[in-house]
């Protein structure tokens, strides 16, 4: 256990840049352009009684006032979904480079020369992808979701309507930063193929890792559609593509689960959207899909490849 958490802070200040200061550098630009848009945006121009009324404070109350309350408490969250499909974008090119690195720039002969097991090192990757990374993400996330929750609520104070103390006695408030961190035991899941498919190609290929992790499933994609189409095989393009080639490639976005299940999300009547509960309850209906368990056999059937791999290639 004291090897893995040295072999993940090796990641970690090896991939520093990619992994911490990507998103917290998206975060801020985010933060920054709310903050604008927030607290000093251009404010509709008004004329007559109307222009005197726009300087009144207005005090939102009633049903209106428990309707805005319950919908930032809810939605709150929904601010940060940029820096949540950053997470893919990271997880995919870390994956890439995490063994092929190694052995192009020949350091893989000093990690060789420690006491560490290929597979407890290519173990610390995979849960460098599959847990640190999206814990990272999730945290600056939350943080930016409250920095433009706490100033949307500073700015309806301003004029006249404060919702401190409602919103800190709404439920909501805190169950949905809970419920982004119960969705990590899915996104693992559903990330495993992927992880695994990235992990095993960086392990065998020498050089254009890119070209060959995301150039085979495609190039066996086009093959098959060429093959129906030109030579009248009777192929299942369809399913190829669904359960095969997206699968490996598109695992580590956030939420992918929704496209690989084929049901239909629950939608809220009041927004036409579905609330943080029915989304949180339907990902977790997914693991009992059977291509999710049959995805994560063969993520870590890769995976054990990629470990063979690493233990047979001394060099680049």
């Amino acid at each position: 256990m004291k090897t893995m958490k040295w072999l993940v802070k090796r990641e970690l200040w090896e991939h520093k840049g990619m992994l911490v200061w990507t998103p917290l550098v998206i975060a801020g630009l985010i933060a920054a352009l709310a903050l604008l848009a927030i607290f000093l945006g251009k404010q509709v121009q008004f004329s007559g009684e109307a222009a005197a009324a726009q300087s009144l404070t207005v005090s939102i109350q009633g049903q209106a006032r428990a309707s805005l309350v319950d919908t930032l408490a809810q939605g709150y969250i929904v601010a940060a979904v940029p820096v949540y499909m950053v997470l893919g974008f990271l997880v995919f090119f870390y994956c890439l480079g995490a063994l092929n690195d190694e052995r192009r720039d020949r350091s893989i002969l000093f990690w060789k020369s420690l006491p560490v097991s290929d597979r407890t090192t290519v173990l610390s990757k995979a849960f460098t992808a599959l847990v640190v990374a999206p814990l990272i993400v999730v945290g600056i996330a939350l943080a930016l979701s409250l920095v433009l929750l706490l100033a949307v609520v500073i700015k309806l104070s301003l004029h006249g309507t404060v919702l401190f103390g409602d919103l800190l006695a709404t439920p909501e408030l805190y169950l949905a930063p809970l419920r982004v961190l119960g969705l990590l035991p899915v996104y693992v899941l559903w990330a495993l193929p992927t992880v695994g498919w990235l992990l095993m190609i960086s392990s065998m290929v020498r050089s254009k890792v890119f070209v060959w992790a995301v150039g085979l499933p495609l190039g066996a994609a086009l093959l098959m559609v060429w093959g129906q189409k030109m030579l009248g095989f009777d192929l299942n393009v369809g399913w190829f593509i669904s359960n095969i080639t997206n699968r490996v490639l598109l695992g580590v976005v956030p939420g992918s689960w929704v496209w690989f299940d084929g049901r239909t999300l629950v939608l809220s009547e009041e927004h036409g959207l579905p609330t943080a509960a029915s989304a949180f309850m339907y990902s977790w209906s997914t693991l009992g899909n059977v291509g999710l368990w049959i995805g994560v056999a063969a993520g870590i059937a890769m995976i054990a490849v990629a470990i063979r791999m690493r233990r047979r290639r001394e060099e680049g």
